[in-house]
């Protein structure tokens, strides 16, 4: 199994250019409510904030603007049906609506390995208990509070007279703010694979399974590709080549990716999604997800979701990690928002 050489360390500048994409992931998030500064800030306020950041771009998503519907099922094998009472998680198949996408605001960017990518999920049993799921490809948040994220975003705003980030803001903001450093290495050395398909998504924030006793267990979980993580090949003619590639690889033949949930170990931190869990934590094979079908955005299944993260079949709750709470309120105010005016084109290549 091939693996792409880890990113090296990185300067001021690079690493704000690693961050971009979760910072990006995180405005979404957080844009919601007010909580980017003491004072509570106006939704048009802060629908202008992302419009500085990637510009105005009706009729798509605010964060995660360019993405592909998929379609599928998920399979339960009822090894985690002890310490959670959900019916997903018991033996069976339920079937899947999800979304590959691109995180940040700007549906017609070009595709490039280190951009952080999401895959988002609807799952929806027969019982109507369903599962929105919302994963990423970084080990880790940039970041531990909407607190942090706001000084995060004024030390990496563009500087009006060359456009881009001042390299003494970025150093302040790691000097004032030393323990996100072990979050921004995490980030900056992280393994890329090739494409969608043979990526892992996680949670980043915890939640906790409630078993049939009332017994809480806080968990996070992976979606593990049961695909070859293929090394990273050069795509710099194709603008949209990581899509180019999902489109290909679905029509080939199903993809399939283990739920792989991990219980908290004892030193874990539950609440801080900046800070990554022990290596040798419980994991649980919960189930396989299978991938069929791929179809463009434009009028296609996912369209019109809201994959907020707070909608939890019974069995699953909530950890108090803020940063989901401000997650699940981005989510959903902003699709309103996008789609109130349909794309003029598909973010990304009709399947």
């Amino acid at each position: 199994m091939a693996t792409k050489p880890l990113v090296p360390p990185a300067s001021p500048l690079r690493w704000l250019g690693v961050v971009a994409a979760p910072t990006a992931l995180a405005l979404g998030f957080l844009w919601a409510g007010g909580w980017l500064t003491p004072h509570r800030l106006t939704q048009t306020s802060l629908l202008d904030t992302l419009r500085t950041v990637d510009g105005p771009h009706p009729g798509f998503r605010r964060n995660h603007a360019k993405g592909v519907c998929v379609t599928g099922w998920f399979e339960g094998n009822g090894n985690a049906a002890g310490i959670s009472t959900a019916s997903i998680l018991q033996p069976g198949r339920v079937p899947v609506v999800g979304r590959f996408a691109l995180a940040g605001g700007m549906p017609f960017q070009a595709d490039a390995p280190a951009k952080v990518r999401s895959l988002a999920l609807r799952l929806m049993p027969p019982d109507g208990q369903e599962w929105r799921i919302g994963t990423n490809d970084i080990p880790v948040f940039p970041v531990r509070t909407p607190q942090e994220f706001r000084a995060l975003q004024l030390a990496s705003r563009p500087d009006p007279a060359t456009g881009k980030p001042d390299p003494a803001r970025v150093k302040a903001f790691r000097a004032a703010h030393p323990w996100l450093q072990t979050a921004a290495q995490q980030l900056s050395h992280r393994p890329l694979s090739s494409g969608f398909t043979d990526d892992t998504y996680r949670s980043l924030d915890s939640f906790l399974f409630v078993a049939k006793d009332g017994t809480e267990t806080a968990v996070r979980w992976a979606m593990v590709p049961l695909q070859t993580i293929a090394p990273i090949d050069g795509h710099a003619d194709d603008h949209d080549y990581l899509f180019r590639q999902l489109i290909d690889d679905i029509h080939a033949q199903p993809r399939q990716w283990r739920l792989m949930v991990t219980v908290a170990g004892r030193h874990d931190i539950i609440d801080d999604s900046s800070q990554s869990w022990a290596d040798d934590d419980r994991q649980i094979d919960a189930g396989t997800l299978t991938l069929t079908t791929v179809e463009s955005e434009e009028g296609g299944p996912c369209t019109g979701i809201t994959f907020d993260p707070l909608v939890l079949p019974q069995g699953i709750v909530p950890s108090g990690d803020p940063i989901l709470q401000a997650r699940s309120a981005a989510i959903c105010v902003h699709l309103p928002h996008a789609r109130a005016k349909s794309p003029r084109s598909p973010p990304s290549p009709r399947p």
